[in-house]
């Protein structure tokens, strides 16, 4: 039986969760970031970790990338295209052992919907720029996976929290707002709830697309409150979203408004979330004290 090598391109938030779920569960695990001082500190965790700036591919990087059986691409793509397939597309034709890849993209890809539910049926319409890139980027996974004849899957996450990574830190720091943009909703997702979702499609080789999302779209400022109350804090103000001092970037995200569906996860992958709205999570963080980080 051939050994299993997991490899992931961009060893970030998500990918470090997925890498933590997975130990055991691979001959090797290896990835890239972009500097040696992160990635000396990741192999001190036992992660092979690997320099990969994006403009150019080492030898080393080469030599992973066609030993993986298992890839994970994380890192988003630019103006100029993705930046693994840019550079590996040959590394990972040669990869004569890949069973499986995973493309982390975004539920941005899916445009405004006024609110209303998407689903993975749902044909994406972006309107922000990073969002027509990812769905550029996926398609180029999925016409390479069909040349290779490797199942790929596509994974669209919404709005990422966890440890370090949630309303309870703003509230701490005081940098909290109650933002509100009557009928506006986001879905969010646990970080260990992708890591689980990952790992689930991984094994199973699964192909298409995922929403890997919670079950409950709701008021961004209904998420500082609930925090707030939790940790025994003064909500804070309501803030309008039309006179509110925003940058382009976060102005950009209200912009898009949907409610997301995440069937396939339970019906095709057998993921059932461990924390299936926001209050599970972060009452989660809270009571474990992991909510710092």
């Amino acid at each position: 039986m051939t050994e299993k090598h997991l490899f992931l391109f961009g060893l970030g938030f998500s990918s470090q969760a997925l890498a933590q779920r997975v130990k055991g569960d691979y001959a090797s695990i290896g990835g890239t970031v972009r500097t040696e001082e992160k990635a000396a500190r990741l192999r001190e965790a036992g992660i092979d970790a690997l320099v990969f700036d994006g403009e150019s591919a080492s030898d080393a990087v080469i030599a992973a990338t066609k030993r993986a059986t298992h890839i994970v691409q994380s890192i988003a793509p630019g103006t100029v295209g993705d930046p693994v397939l840019g550079l590996l597309r040959a590394a990972l034709v040669e990869a004569r052992n890949l069973e499986w890849i995973g493309y982390l993209s975004t539920v941005g890809v899916y445009g405004d919907h006024g609110g209303a539910w998407v689903d993975e049926a749902t044909v994406p319409n972006p309107t922000s720029g990073r969002s027509v890139e990812r769905v550029r980027a996926e398609t180029e996974w999925r016409l390479l996976g069909e040349e290779l004849g490797v199942p790929v899957a596509l994974f669209r996450l919404s709005g990422i929290y966890g440890p370090g990574r949630n309303a309870l830190v703003q509230i701490a720091e005081g940098t909290a707002r109650r933002l509100v943009k009557p009928g506006q909703v986001f879905n969010r997702i646990h970080v260990a709830d992708i890591a689980t979702a990952v790992a689930a499609g991984a094994a199973q080789k699964a192909s298409g697309v995922f929403n890997v999302t919670d079950n409950e779209p709701g008021p961004p400022q209904d998420v500082v409150s609930f925090a707030a109350e939790l940790a025994g804090y003064p909500a804070p103000p309501e803030i309008d979203f039309a006179t509110a001092d925003l940058s382009p970037m976060a102005r950009s995200f209200y912009g898009e408004n949907k409610r997301v569906g995440n069937q396939r996860l339970a019906a095709d992958l057998g993921v059932t979330l461990a924390y299936p709205t926001y209050r599970e999570g972060i009452t989660a963080l809270w009571q474990d004290g992991s909510w710092r980080g």
